[in-house]
Order: structure tokens, then sequence, then C-alpha cells
């Protein structure tokens, strides 16, 4: 029973992967061996295009906003909180409000440096998709017009 919902799986793959190949055809009546030097060298020169087409932006710093943030706010809360609440706030000394206000502001500086640094790298994620799909689409223009320059059709 659990062979045929794999064996059915197995044989999609194969019909999608088949249906992706693109057949060259011979214009010019190129011999095969002719035909296969064409191929090879629009390969490369589809890679380097591709290849070329890599731009690199590194996101950098995620982590430092999101505590400068997170910092910030936490602060802003507590000096918020402690104003709510007047009576016991003007009690307090001075320096226990100061070090109310940085305890606060590190609690939330950590969350807003790990928010930073998940942030980060789903950007990363991101560039390198569109950078894939980029390349992709890249590889498959330079590939086609190698080969159409050098007197071949390309059929889906």
């Amino acid at each position: 029973m659990r062979t045929f919902p794999w064996g059915c799986l197995l044989l999609l793959l194969g019909a999608a992967t088949a249906a992706q190949a693109q057949s060259v055809v011979p214009l010019k009546g190129q011999s095969s061996q002719q035909m296969q030097l064409d191929i090879n060298d629009c390969n490369s020169v589809a890679t380097n295009a591709a290849n070329s087409t890599a731009t690199s932006s590194p996101h950098v710093g995620g982590r430092v906003r999101g505590a400068a943030a997170g910092a910030a706010a936490g602060a802003v809360g507590a000096q918020v909180r402690g104003n709510q609440h007047d009576e016991l706030y003007d009690r307090v000394g001075d320096d226990a409000k100061e070090e109310y206000r940085q305890n606060r502001a590190g609690e939330v500086a950590a969350a807003g440096a790990a928010v930073g640094g998940m942030r980060q790298r789903q950007d990363r994620r991101q560039d390198r998709r569109s950078q894939d799909e980029a390349q992709t689409s890249a590889h498959a223009s330079a590939y086609s017009g190698c080969l159409q320059g050098r007197g071949y059709q390309l059929n889906p």
C-alpha cells in the first residue's frame, strides 16, 4: 500500500522533469558532434552570464539596530510606567530610577537584538531567492540566444 503513493510521486517527478527539458533542433544541418560542441559552449556562455548577474547586498547590523530600538523602547516604557505610579516613583531615589530604566532597557534590547537578527536572516533568504531567480532567467536567456545565434531552434 505504501509503495503506490511513492511510485506515483516518482512518476510525476519524472514527467515534470521531462516537461521542462528543451530540444535543440539544428537549422543548418549541423552534425551531432558539432551540435554537442555548440551546446557545451553555449552552456558555458550562459553560466558565465548568469554568474555575472550575481549581486550582493549584504544585510548587516540587524541585531544592533534591533538592540538600539529595544533599548530606547525599554527606557521609555520604564519611564512611562514610573510616571503612572507618581506617588511611589517620587519616593524612590534617582539612582534606583536610573537602574530600573537601564535594567528594563537591557531586557528589551536583548529581545530587540533577537528580532533584528531574525529580520536580517529573512532579508538574506529573500535576497538569495531573488538572486537565484535572476540567475536562472539570465542563464536561460543567454543559452537560447547563443544557440539561436549558432543556427539552432529550441523547442520546449
